[in-house]
């Protein structure tokens, strides 16, 4: 986009100078009459908006931008703004002080895009890599209302949440993780070589093997056999599940089996819920209507069957449908939630009820965590005794068959 040099005159009578990205002249003129400056001369510098491409790019070891950075932007350009600094000068100074290089390059492509002219959240809107539609629409509602510095906050406060849920359920199954790891890696090496050399020893006794010898002998032989054939095939089927599960018919499906498979079943849902709960009490509080909120939480929502019931429910508000009928029709809360819900449409506080509703949700999820490993070792236990039952009846079985044949 073209980039224009611009004098002006304010309503106030004062001298305006500056630089405005623009389609054409006409374009930029009628740009600055809607701010009220009158423009008296305008002319094009031949810079173009993507001049930041000549810059030195990333390097190819350096670190890309993450989610604890855009949570630490969003605590300091508040406090910076509750301070009272300009945001222009409260961004030179993040600039600075960031120490991640990638996102300093993003930020100093927010200040020049503002110097241009453009809003915080349309500038924010050309990283959708760094800022997602829930953060860029809060933005704008901040910007509509005058407390952007709150919606700042509260972002923080949001992003926070998610960070300390996704490190609890990472912590949770990392125990579990790391021994179905090793009952995987055990498995293998005893196929491949310890019961081989128990079938030379039995084949050199030439007696009939027990049923479950056999089976592990004949499991054994696929294995070398044809191992690189069968790991190929899971590398084929790993790579075909992710490239359905990233169409939109099987991504639907895949996160409607996600909700109901048992023990992280319940988690995933009620942490999709929670999510929903605090984007949609935060959307409210904001100022934004219900259906437009509901646009917002459904393109936030990271559960696309879960997303598509909020969708559900947006439509039937937008028909002239009150929030609890909508609710009852998604068939994803219960009874206490629609309770909840019903209230705060009666009481006219409907964020502070989903708010509740959200704190309702995140505890619920913060036990069943901390119970996670607890109902997940009695299934680890039952494998790992199944695995040993059967290396002893087919290792083990035919040695003791043939020390009593010996000893009669």
């Amino acid at each position: 986009m073209p980039r224009f040099s611009y004098t002006g005159r304010t309503q106030g009578g004062e001298k305006s100078q500056g630089f405005l990205e623009a389609d054409n002249a006409a374009a930029c003129a009628s740009s600055l009459q809607r701010n009220g400056i009158i423009p008296i001369a305008i002319q094009e510098t031949g810079q173009s908006e993507r001049r930041g491409a000549k810059q030195k790019g990333p390097g190819l070891f350096e670190p890309s931008v993450q989610a604890i950075d855009v949570q630490l932007f969003s605590r300091q350009l508040y406090t910076l703004m509750r301070a009272g600094v300009p945001i222009l000068r409260s961004l030179t100074g993040l600039i600075e002080s960031t120490t991640n290089a990638a996102f300093a390059r993003v930020i100093a492509s927010l200040k020049e895009s503002l110097e241009a002219g453009r809003d915080l959240s349309t500038a924010m809107r050309q990283h959708p890599a760094v800022f997602s539609p829930f953060y860029v629409a809060m933005v704008r509602v901040g910007e509509a209302t005058g407390r952007l510095d709150e919606i700042f906050l509260r972002m923080f406060e949001h992003l926070e949440f998610e960070r300390e849920t996704r490190a609890r359920i990472k912590e949770a199954l990392r125990y579990p993780t790391f021994v179905l790891i090793a009952m995987v890696v055990a498995v293998a090496v005893i196929n491949v070589f310890v019961i081989p050399a128990f079938a030379k020893v039995y084949a050199g006794l030439g007696a009939e093997l027990p049923l479950m010898t056999r089976i592990l002998i004949g499991t054994s032989r696929i294995t070398i056999d044809y191992g690189w054939l069968m790991l190929a095939g899971v590398v084929m089927a790993v790579a075909g599940f992710r490239m359905w599960s990233a169409t939109p018919g099987g991504r639907l499906v895949w996160d409607r089996v996600k909700l109901r498979i048992p023990i992280t079943g319940t988690i995933v849902l009620k942490s999709t819920l929670a999510r929903f709960a605090r984007t949609l009490a935060l959307s409210l509080k904001s100022g934004i209507p219900a259906a437009q909120a509901l646009s917002v939480v459904a393109e936030v929502t990271d559960n696309a069957w879960v997303a598509s019931r909020v969708e559900q429910m947006r439509n039937g508000i937008e028909r002239g449908e009150s929030i609890l009928r909508t609710a009852q029709n998604a068939a994803v809360f219960n009874s206490v939630v629609l309770q909840m819900i019903a209230v705060g449409e009666e009481t006219g506080s409907i964020d502070e009820l989903m708010q509740e509703v959200a704190g309702m949700y995140e505890r619920e999820v913060d036990y069943e965590i901390k119970t996670l490993a607890a109902r997940v070792e009695p299934l680890i236990i039952v494998a790992m005794g199944g695995i040993v039952l059967v290396l002893a009846l087919g290792v083990f079985l035919p040695m003791w068959d043939l020390a009593s044949v010996a000893i009669k």
